[in-house]
């Protein structure tokens, strides 16, 4: 069983489709923390599901280095594996012990659209300003840099004439309902190999 610490910074809906996924039998694993940087409607919800949530928040004075040391420590005492990224909104800076042991989700093909400020619906109205004929979701090993790292998994959708910012962003996370619970899958069973900046499925 793959233990996981999850981080969000909003609705939470991102960790409870895994959570989903584990109470089905479909992910051989558990999350044992999940950390937070504000209120925000997901702790009630995450909460609910019997999962330990931590508020550990992010001020205007707080360095990127000082916040990785108020958060890292946590999440190697819960005993966590892997660390997936839920719709954090801070850039989380990755000791190198964590290296390829951290996971993000993008709401775009990567590496198009990515980037500090590109997340939710400004992603989402970025794509339909440029015209796309497809969209879709990215999971990928994160990085020091937003949306930067290895790719691991990436689901398409497409972009039709009639589409709201609102209405791609639901055909998109239906797609995130798919791929990110395969990435950490993948992840469990030891069968992503990382060379030369690219994942390999094995």
């Amino acid at each position: 069983m793959l233990d996981l610490a999850v981080t969000f910074s909003g609705g939470g809906r991102t960790v409870l489709n895994l959570l989903d996924r584990i109470e089905a039998g479909e992910l051989d694993a558990r999350i044992v923390l999940a950390v937070t940087d504000r209120d925000c409607k997901g702790i009630a919800r995450i909460e609910a599901r019997s999962v330990a949530v931590i508020r550990i928040p992010w001020t205007k004075d707080t360095t990127v280095d000082e916040y990785a040391a108020s958060v890292w420590p946590s999440i190697e005492a819960a005993g966590a594996q892997l660390v997936c990224f839920c719709g954090f909104l801070r850039l989380l800076k990755i000791p190198d012990a964590w290296e390829d042991r951290v996971m993000n989700i993008h709401p775009a093909l990567l590496p198009k659209f990515g980037g500090k400020g590109m997340w939710g619906d400004h992603v989402h109205r970025a794509v339909l300003e440029a015209s796309e004929a497809e969209s879709g979701c990215s999971v990928h090993f994160a990085s020091n840099e937003y949306d930067k790292g290895p790719i691991i998994v990436q689901r398409r959708v497409p972009v039709l004439p009639d589409d709201t910012a609102d209405s791609l962003a639901a055909r998109v996370f239906l797609a995130e309902c798919e791929a990110y619970p395969e990435a950490v899958r993948l992840f469990g069973e030891g069968r992503l190999k990382i060379e030369n900046g690219k994942v390999t499925i094995l």
